[in-house]
């Protein structure tokens, strides 16, 4: 899975030429913890597919992505296609949820 930084954001995300699920998280949240195996086995379901990637945002170290893209909580999970947010949900989502924004 794919850490992203004020560095490569733009690269990985807003250029991409498929859907990204980003999740903002800390290592100090409960909900994201629970999260952690969920996003990582999608990730791993979804490794090599040029159709969609995830990544993950720490918010305590980019909190500038954080408030750039309106994070008010965590987790939260967005999806950006062609550089732009297209879905956006917050708290602790079954893998299927997670899954069915990508799509």
């Amino acid at each position: 899975m794919l850490d992203l930084t004020k560095v490569n954001f733009k690269e990985e995300v807003l250029d991409a030429k498929c859907p990204v699920l980003v999740d903002f998280w800390a290592p100090w949240c409960g909900p994201c913890k629970m999260m952690l195996p969920v996003v990582e086995e999608i990730a791993k379901e979804i490794e090599g597919n040029p159709t969609m990637k995830i990544a993950k945002v720490n918010a305590d170290e980019n909190g500038e992505l954080a408030e750039e893209h309106g994070v008010m909580s965590i987790p939260t999970f967005i999806v950006f296609k062609d550089g732009k947010e297209v879905n956006r949900v917050s708290g602790a989502q079954a893998k299927e949820k997670l899954l069915d924004l990508l799509k």
